[in-house]
């Protein structure tokens, strides 16, 4: 819930100004106190009274506003907001807050402000593809300002691609993780591994398993979130990743691997939740394995064990492993978390309901040395990934003691 949280929305002037009501409408419902920034383009798609109605205060929508006060609103505006949210975003609101203009009650707000900002962008998918706009986005990330990367569909202008304004409740979950977070992760560096790997059998077929890579998108955000430097190794997943971490894309468990070794030396904590293949073809068919009246026999041999492996040079780095099983979970898990020189390793079952593969939601047990089973209640998989963050700072305190 946001009750009595101060939130500021700016609006600007594209086609999806008309959404940023929802969102307000919504921020609303969750108890937040809102006060909403219209620029002038913004009030060619959508009124200041529509704000006023869903929000219960007057809408700033310049520089001196003589009814509210005078030319020092948007001061008191910037020291009240705990957060704000620009949404849409615009290319040209983008780079006028990029380059630290103030021309207008938003970029002014958003410059006399010390609360965290939240970008919403909504453009044409050209337009967001643009070198220039690309680097105005990277120097706000740069600046510790926030970014709801746009999703991917039919555009106001006909297109299909890249640019359209991230779905409402992704923003307002957005906001609420924005407003809880803390900086305690400032300074570290975390690797984290997600998805599953696909193993080639032929040109045209693969040996695979039933991860999304859920889990691991959802620490590696929480992680960048707290204020850590994230490298997301991530297998095939059509999971979004967050802005701002350092993403790198491969499909085998060959490549995981290399990608671990290459990128661990410069990483203090390794979160390794991707569900790596066991094992792969013993040999990859050039051309498209055909059909014949008989079975066939499939030869199999073993993949690299990327966390035992990675184990042998821990240091004093930790090492979060994951158990997926389906019977015994417990003491298999124990065994893993001594056999890879773990600290901890997070276990669940995936036919629990609720748990698992493909669903939004985690069920787990934590295992720590030295300390019994602690189980944990049915949460989003975010959530989980909050508290896990947090169990390792609490670990890593007590190893220190």
């Amino acid at each position: 819930m946001l009750t009595n949280r101060k939130v500021v929305v700016g609006v600007t002037g594209g086609i999806a100004a008309y959404k940023a009501a929802e969102l307000v409408r919504q921020l609303a419902r969750l108890g937040a106190s809102i006060r909403v920034i219209m620029t002038p383009a913004a009030m060619e798609f959508i009124t200041p009274l529509t704000f006023e109605t869903l929000t219960g205060h007057p809408v700033l929508t310049g520089l001196f506003p003589h009814e509210q006060g005078g030319g020092t609103v948007h001061i008191e505006w910037a020291r009240w907001a705990e957060c704000l949210v620009i949404c849409p975003a615009t290319a040209n609101t983008i780079a006028r807050a990029a380059h630290g203009f103030a021309d207008n009650a938003l970029t002014t707000t958003l410059l006399a402000t010390t609360a965290p900002i939240l970008f919403c962008p909504a453009m044409n998918r050209q337009m967001y593809a643009n070198p220039l706009y690309q680097q105005n986005e990277k120097r706000l990330l740069e600046h510790g300002w926030s970014v709801v990367a746009p999703g991917s569909g039919e555009l106001a202008c006909g297109e299909v691609g890249e640019g359209r304004l991230s779905e409402i409740p992704e923003i307002v979950e957005a906001v609420r993780r924005l407003l809880s977070r803390k900086h305690d992760y400032q300074g570290r560096r975390v690797l984290v591994t997600a998805g599953p790997t696909h193993e080639p059998l032929d040109p045209v077929r693969y040996l695979g398993n039933r991860s999304t890579g859920k889990m691991g998108y959802a620490l590696a955000e929480m992680a960048a979130l707290r204020g850590a430097g994230v490298t997301l190794v991530t297998g095939p997943s059509h999971e979004r990743p967050f802005s701002g971490i350092k993403v790198v894309r491969v499909t085998t468990a060959a490549e995981m691997s290399e990608a671990v070794q290459h990128h661990l030396p410069d990483c203090d904590l390794l979160f390794m939740a991707a569900a790596v293949s066991d094992y792969r073809p013993a040999a990859v068919a050039a051309q498209k394995i055909k059909k014949g009246e008989e079975e066939i026999i499939l030869p199999l041999t073993r993949t690299e064990d990327i966390l035992r492996s990675a184990g042998l040079s821990k240091g004093g780095r930790t090492h979060v492993g994951f158990s997926v099983e389906t019977g015994e979970e417990i003491p298999a898990s124990l065994r893993k978390l001594e056999e890879k020189n773990l600290d901890m390793i997070v276990v669940n079952n995936p036919l629990e309901p609720g748990a698992g593969f493909a669903v939004d939601t985690n069920i787990i047990t934590l295992l720590r040395r030295g300390r019994d089973p602690e189980k944990w209640p049915q949460m989003s998989k975010q959530e989980v990934a909050d508290r896990l963050l947090t169990a390792v700072l609490e670990w890593e305190k007590e190893k220190s003691l």
